[in-house]
């Protein structure tokens, strides 16, 4: 029988088969690399873009967010305005009426009657006088009940005094004004 050695051929086919494997195994070592450098960009520009757009909502947060304390400080004006105009707009439409109070007590103050003080708070007036007598005080106070413009007077203080040899009475009246139909014409009721 005939002696063949067969170790060289294995050898070769060994050593064929492990540079295959490394050869493979290189390829696969090289395309996971390729492969996790790819995924690390793209998650990287991912994480970039989305940086980018935090950043400019943030600005644009600020912006909004400055507006906005524009805008409530021009709504504080509007409402300071609208109260100076409304403060106006009642200033102007009680003018008449303070003519219209003080015309009403000349004409209910009886002779022998004197006003020496009249202050207003809101709707309510507070008269100090001196009158000849008790009388004439409540001859004041029912002309007062007929006035359309002035009700309810209720009488505070009544004090007699004799001041350079007469005797008077010091009073102290409180009463509410009464707004009735508004008096003041307009444009359209003159002809």
């Amino acid at each position: 029988m005939a002696r063949i050695n067969l170790l060289p051929w294995r050898a070769e086919l060994r050593r064929q088969r492990r540079l295959e494997y490394l050869t493979i195994l290189a390829a696969c070592l090289g395309l996971t690399i390729l492969l996790w450098t790819g995924i690390h960009f793209s998650y990287t520009d991912r994480i970039a873009y989305q940086t980018e757009r935090n950043v400019f909502l943030e600005n644009e947060t600020l912006k909004l967010d400055k507006q906005i304390k524009e805008i409530q400080a021009l709504e504080k004006e509007k409402q300071r305005l609208v109260a100076r105009m409304k403060a106006i707009e009642g200033l102007q439409s009680s003018r008449p009426l303070v003519v219209h109070i003080l015309d009403e007590l000349v004409s209910a103050l009886p002779d022998g009657v004197n006003l020496t003080e009249v202050t207003q708070t809101g709707s309510s007036f507070e008269i100090k006088g001196v009158a000849e007598s008790n009388a004439r005080v409540s001859s004041f106070m029912r002309n007062i009940e007929k006035s359309e413009w002035l009700k309810d007077p209720q009488l505070e203080i009544i004090q007699s005094a004799d001041t350079s040899g007469r005797r008077v009475a010091n009073f102290t009246l409180r009463l509410k004004q009464n707004s009735p139909a508004d008096p003041t014409p307009t444009g359209d009721d003159v002809s």
